[in-house]
């Protein structure tokens, strides 16, 4: 039996980790956190200094006592848990769960899943960091504070199930203040004057830039009309339409001579990106891949904790993901080094270090890179998953982009003036990369919609050289409001404003979904739900210094403070809970009007009291503002288009066979749900499927797995607590059931990118 034990957070990665220490060493999960604060109850003793009361969760015990039992068998237990806050935390609370001492148990860290760094961990071990687990306790105990105080009061003063947090609303008021820009947005009105020009049978297009040396602005109709009228003796010749904007263009055929002016031609520079950190992953993978920030911290998950390999060897593809650190070890960059050699040629390669602008970075970390940059994506696209390939593709260029060269591109300016208006200066702009560098490999997108790209080259001029319009457009403009935030624009906002650190982005943004604060568009844009300004707008009142994000800020630089030794983390929260929130919940409590959304109707039940608003965990109704006396209820007027909606998709139908009657569409306490037409007399119920759902069990019936080959029992998708499985429909009592496999997962998300494409 191995002498030593080594405990990790995730069964992946023990499993690759194993692989490199047995026989030696024993490698067991402790399946993320054995300990945290109470469920039911505050779990802070706030009289006597802030002291947190943890518990083992009840869904632990089993794997706590199991590893009780490996403790004393071994002996040395070494905890090897991520290295950053939360890891040095669920470390602490494994010595206490099993009875050691924090000061004397090993601790080993590394940034990647390697037989070398392992190895090199294993030799050089630490003890706990108490002030990274003090960080970590002062981020869950203030949190818990602010949402156990405060989200009270928003069942008491708005409405039951909601929820405040410290982070996430503030995140919800990005997300409101950004949809209040818009919807007070007033288009500006601007023209644009552009001309097809030709010279030597060669046309290109050129744009009004300049009048009498200065740049000008074309604002309004009679700017432009101004300026035409030197071209033409009759404007009100130009026709005109609308064009597929719904903006006015006006054509003119009118053959004018234009003289080039002035030709210059500049190289500029164009440097390559820095290798990726948390945030700049989760935007790129957003950007050019649509994943959410929660699916890219999925996948790169799995790429950091180990594939089975060809060589039989199971290593980490990638370093670790939660960083906000821009280095690159030496041997990455001797890596790369050979890669790009190797691929591409010498000139391409540049040694680059990057700095990272965080002063709050962890510059004991890596940049996210591939553990070893000659495995290329094609060399692993037999053991990666479509999205596995997608994102280590994406890292492993980003990284090699970031060791090239820069590229040269050289941009052209022909400035032209009509022979008839001298005055008048038109630009025409082309670029030519000269030496593509790094964007031989990669380059990045940005947030913004694309642009239109005119498909054109400049022709070969010299000064006074004459080009012939052929046609000048005349074209209204508006501005366009700012857009709405994505996952990617989003992590980016949060992170320019120090809200939040890497580790928090992807909970944050999953949280204000779940919660229903906000939801996605047809375009993955975020859009607050109708609740969410009026939660914002509460606690912007009553609790303003909470919701300012300089203050948000300031906590999080508190808390690196408590990181680094130079901070208690009891006086934090003692001058947070004081001077703050407690003043902030008692002013709330007693002075805070209930919200109460009038409907502007009388009740039609007891025509005397007024409609109003209500919500339960279902969502949206009305209800007599005199409940309980009076217990009229109605839908609004989206609910009921919503339910028709079901109801023309599934009424109708067959109830499955063992079922009497056909399926109607109820409606719950808090959803809609199917049931027979026989209802109540048939109990029968079943669940309204979203997508996903139904999707996956299209996949599984067209394969034929909802039918057991052995035994021809047919299957259902059945749900545990964390993952979806086959199981006989008449499970448990025929004990028939199976995991899904793995690419019918591959199909499922296949499908659901088409659709949301489409």
């Amino acid at each position: 039996m191995a002498k030593n034990l080594v405990i990790v957070e995730s069964p992946s990665k023990g499993k690759t980790i194993e692989k490199f220490l047995w026989p030696d060493y024993k490698v067991v999960a402790s399946m993320w956190h054995i300990r945290d604060l109470p469920q039911k109850t505050l779990g802070i003793d706030i009289e006597n200094g802030f002291m947190p009361v943890y518990e083992i969760s009840e869904w632990k015990v089993k794997t706590v006592n199991e590893l009780k039992k490996l403790a004393k068998k071994h002996d040395s237990v070494l905890i090897a848990t991520d290295e950053d806050r939360e890891g040095e935390a669920i470390g602490w609370h494994l010595c206490h769960a099993l009875s050691l001492n924090p000061a004397e148990t090993k601790r080993i860290v590394f940034h990647e899943i390697t037989k070398t760094a392992i190895t090199k961990a294993i030799e050089a071990p630490r003890t706990l960091d108490i002030a990274l687990v003090d960080a970590q306790q002062a981020r869950r105990l203030l949190d818990r504070l602010v949402w156990y105080k405060v989200s009270p009061i928003l069942w008491q003063k708005i409405r039951k199930w909601l929820s405040a947090w410290r982070v996430q609303s503030v995140a919800v008021k990005l997300i409101v203040e950004r949809e209040r820009e818009i919807q007070a947005f007033i288009p500006k009105e601007s023209w644009a004057l552009k001309a097809e020009l030709n010279h030597q049978g060669k046309t290109f297009k050129a744009e009004f830039h300049k009048l009498d040396g200065k740049v000008k602005k074309l604002l309004s109709q009679a700017d432009t009309e101004k300026l035409l009228s030197v071209l033409w003796s009759d404007i009100n010749k130009l026709s005109a339409k609308k064009n597929s904007k719904n903006t006015l263009e006006l054509h003119s055929s009118l053959k004018l001579d234009f003289i080039l002016k002035e030709s210059i031609v500049k190289d500029s520079k164009r440097s390559p990106w820095a290798p990726f950190t948390t945030s700049t992953l989760q935007q790129e993978a957003s950007r050019k891949y649509g994943f959410s920030v929660k699916q890219t911290m999925s996948v790169a998950q799995k790429l950091y904790e180990g594939m089975d390999l060809w060589n039989g060897e199971r290593e980490g593809l990638i370093t670790y993901m939660r960083t906000d650190s821009l280095f690159l070890s030496d041997l990455a960059k001797k890596q790369a080094a050979s890669v790009i050699e190797e691929h591409f040629w010498k000139e391409y390669q540049k040694t680059r270090n990057y700095k990272t602008k965080s002063s709050w970075a962890q510059e004991a970390h890596e940049a996210i890179r591939p553990t070893n940059l000659a495995r290329t994506p094609e060399s692993l696209k037999w053991a990666l998953d479509p999205q596995q390939y997608k994102l280590y593709t994406l890292i492993w260029k980003r990284t090699l982009a970031s060791q090239m060269e820069d590229a040269i591109v050289e941009v052209t300016s022909y400035h032209l003036s009509p022979s008839i208006a001298e005055s008048q200066s038109w630009l025409a702009k082309w670029e030519v990369i000269r030496f593509d560098g790094f964007m031989k490999l990669y380059i990045e997108w940005n947030d913004d919609e694309e642009e239109e790209v005119d498909d054109w080259l400049l022709p070969l001029m010299s000064e006074w050289d004459i080009a012939v319009s052929q046609n000048i457009s005349w074209l209204q403009n508006f501005s366009r409001p700012p857009a709405r935030y994505t996952e990617a624009s989003l992590v980016k906002k949060l992170e320019s404003e120090g809200i939040g650190r890497p580790s928090t982005y992807a909970p944050t943004i999953s949280t204000i979904i779940d919660r229903g604060y906000v939801e996605k568009n047809d375009k993955k844009q975020l859009e607050p739900t109708e609740i969410a300004p009026i939660v914002n707008d509460f606690l912007e009142e009553h609790f303003k210094d909470m919701m300012q994000y300089s203050f948000t800020k300031n906590i999080e630089e508190e808390f690196d403070k408590v990181a680094e030794w130079k901070l208690e983390y009891q006086v934090m929260l003692e001058k947070f809970y004081t001077w703050s929130l407690q003043k902030n919940i008692t002013s709330a409590t007693e002075n805070a009007e209930k919200i109460v959304q009038k409907v502007w109707r009388k009740c039609p039940s007891c025509k005397e009291w007024d409609l109003i608003y209500k919500f339960s965990k279902g969502g949206k109704f009305i209800g007599c503002s005199n409940y309980p006396e009076c217990k009229h209820i109605e839908q609004p007027e989206e609910e009921k288009t919503a339910l028709d909606a079901l109801k023309a998709k599934y009424e109708g139908r067959p109830c499955p066979d063992w079922v009497e009657g056909t399926i109607v569409v109820k409606t719950g306490r808090f959803w809609p749900f199917l049931a027979s037409s026989e209802y109540p007399r048939v109990k029968w119920i079943g669940k309204i499927k979203s997508e996903k759902d139904e999707l996956l069990e299209e996949i599984l019936q067209k394969r034929w797995l909802l039918v057991d080959e052995e035994t021809g029992e047919e299957m259902v998708v059945k749900w545990s607590k964390r993952w979806p499985f086959l199981a006989a429909k008449r499970y448990p009592e025929v004990k028939i059931a199976k995991n899904i496999p793995k690419d019918v997962w591959e199909e499922l998300n296949n499908r659901l990118t088409e659709n949301t494409e489409a």
